[in-house]
């Protein structure tokens, strides 16, 4: 992985919003911004920014549908990262 990529997932998980939108979006296979909004209790500007977050550093990937925006995990690229982290345990 690129020290960049590495770097901007790392940031993009240090906040524990970020890491709900994760596990809710895992959950459900797909989630929609409305939908995160109301999981969250959070106002529409910070949830924006935190998706903002996660979809720059490729974790989430947003699916245009008409006017509302969906969001699933980008798999492959969440288990690079985890392959990165683990290759410091061996």
């Amino acid at each position: 992985m690129d020290p960049k990529d590495i770097e901007r997932i790392s940031k993009a998980l240090s906040d524990p919003n970020r890491l709900k939108i994760l596990e809710q979006v895992k959950e459900q296979g797909n989630m929609a911004c409305a939908c995160i909004i109301n999981f969250l209790n959070l106002a529409q500007p910070s949830v924006s920014h935190h998706i903002k977050q996660l979809t720059d550093s490729g974790l989430l990937i947003p699916h245009k549908e008409g006017r509302n925006i969906s969001y699933t995990i980008d798999s492959d690229k969440l288990n690079s990262y985890i392959s990165y982290l683990q290759s410091f345990g061996k």
